[in-house]
């Protein structure tokens, strides 16, 4: 489907028009997106800022995570850094560099700003300071991540002034929403220093095109199975994912995605009428038609994986019934929570014996279960639900090292969102800080990158992948 304003705001001439005439309407910026397999330098070549506050607590991590993935590194203060920053960037043949020796006419692909030892009020001032004059600098599709402390430890002015970092950073995020760019927080806690790299680079990468203004912790909650928390090519070599409503939409996209990175993918689905057994054979995996309601369903999978190990699973499958709840019928109530929170509950459970030590579990829930919408009581409801039951079980099966995270999409560009109403539909795409829909491709990278083994320090996530919508922040 043709986003016409997208379309015409890649067209400079026309951007320049819009410009001239005032009209108030979002050209929204061509949004620079990765292609191909996750590579071992996601950030080849790319000039990234690095900024703190004091002491700098996380700038180690910085300068090996940025460094390993290719990326040039510039100094807001040089010197107080340049000891800190050097050995890393040497190892991989990349010195740092100060940021005033940079031609002003240059662009950063990216800003980090480390301000996880701010714990009072008059500490916030770095944001201003180090971010007021770089954002200008920022080339389309640039990002910037603010590195934070958890908000919910020291004391009172402690803990507002990490608080008032997620407002900084969520209005941030809209402000450059318009050139494509993208504003993320990253808190990391005092004992996950060494987890923190792996998700740094994604945010910092063209992975993350469509995830805007949001907020991951990260942790030591979930054992460490695998010591090897880095980012390479084909993660998953070797492994087995399962990923539900496979045969079109977000969930052939991330049975794609998954695939890339070396796993063996099953493709489940309630009917074959061709998609999913081509999909599999595209793939490589195994296409399996079954309705993930039925009471047999998880059975029927514990059946399915009673001899090979299972490291992936992907809770994709989803309905919509859309009506208001005067107009609902049983039929529609009891057929929306089924598929999308009861199948998740009986499923997970009839499959944990075959869960191998570490594994993923990774469920779909909604930017509708968070913020409510007209005419889906029952979608929101079970998106929501989908929400509590991810926090749980993130603290139940964390002693096995098994990681469990929701990913909740905005509007993406698939068949449901096509057959929408004009109107609604153009006001989805444009109630957003990036102004346009996302791609089914925007969702599976976020979900590939909780599948990684790069990701065992974050558990009990809700990340919305959703440009920033407006609703629901």
């Amino acid at each position: 489907m043709t986003d016409l304003l997208l379309s015409l705001g890649s067209n400079a001439q026309a951007r320049s028009l819009f410009r001239t005439l005032g009209l108030p309407i979002p050209l929204p910026a061509t949004l620079r997106r990765a292609r191909g397999p996750v590579s071992d330098r996601e950030l080849a070549d790319k000039k990234i800022l690095f900024a703190a506050h004091a002491d700098a607590p996380l700038a180690s991590m910085c300068a090996s995570a940025l460094a390993r993935a290719g990326a040039d590194c510039y100094l807001d203060d040089f010197e107080p850094l340049r000891e800190r920053f050097r050995g890393p960037c040497e190892a991989f043949g990349r010195g740092p560099h100060a940021l005033a020796l940079l031609n002003e006419s240059t662009k950063l692909d990216g800003v980090v700003v480390d301000l996880s030892s701010a714990s009072a009020v008059g500490d916030l001032r770095v944001l201003y300071s180090s971010l007021r004059g770089t954002v200008t600098r920022l080339r389309p599709s640039g990002r910037v991540v603010v590195l934070a402390a958890s908000a919910a430890e020291g004391d009172a002015e402690k803990r507002a002034t990490q608080q008032a970092i997620d407002g900084f950073v969520r209005s941030l995020a809209k402000e450059l929403g318009r050139n494509g760019s993208t504003a993320n927080l990253l808190r990391v806690k005092d004992d996950s220093e060494s987890r923190a790299g792996a998700a740094l680079t994604w945010l910092l990468s063209a992975r993350s095109a469509f995830v805007t203004g949001q907020c991951l912790e990260v942790t030591s909650s979930a054992r460490t199975v695998n010591a090897n928390t880095g980012t390479h090519n084909r993660a998953l070599e070797g492994k087995t994912a399962l990923v539900t409503g496979a045969a079109r939409g977000i969930g052939a996209a991330t049975a794609r995605a998954l695939a890339r990175d070396g796993a063996h993918v099953v493709c489940v689905d309630r009917q074959d009428d061709g998609a999913l057994s081509a999909l599999a054979r595209e793939l490589s995996g195994r296409a399996v038609a079954l309705d993930i309601a039925a009471e047999d369903a998880g059975e029927s999978l514990r059946a399915l994986f009673a001899e090979r190990p299972l490291d992936v699973v992907v809770h994709n499958a989803g309905i919509t019934r859309d009506k208001t709840l005067a107009r609902m019928t049983d039929a529609h109530w009891d057929d929306v929570l089924a598929v999308n929170l009861r199948s998740i509950v009986e499923t997970t459970r009839a499959l944990e014996p075959a869960l191998r030590e570490g594994a993923r579990i990774i469920t779909l829930s909604s930017v509708a279960g968070i913020a409510g919408n007209t005419g889906q009581c029952a979608y929101a409801a079970s998106k929501a639900g989908v929400i509590g039951w991810t926090r749980a079980e993130s603290a139940r099966l964390a002693s096995r090292g098994i990681t469990v995270n929701a990913v909740a999409p905005g509007f993406i560009e698939t068949k449901m969102t096509e057959a929408m109403p004009v109107a609604i539909r153009e006001a989805a795409r444009r109630l957003s800080a990036l102004a346009q829909g996302g791609r089914p491709e925007d969702v599976a990278e976020a979900i590939a990158f909780f599948a990684s083994p790069a990701a065992q320090g974050l558990t009990g996530h809700v990340l919305r992948v959703c440009g920033g919508a407006l609703i629901g922040a």
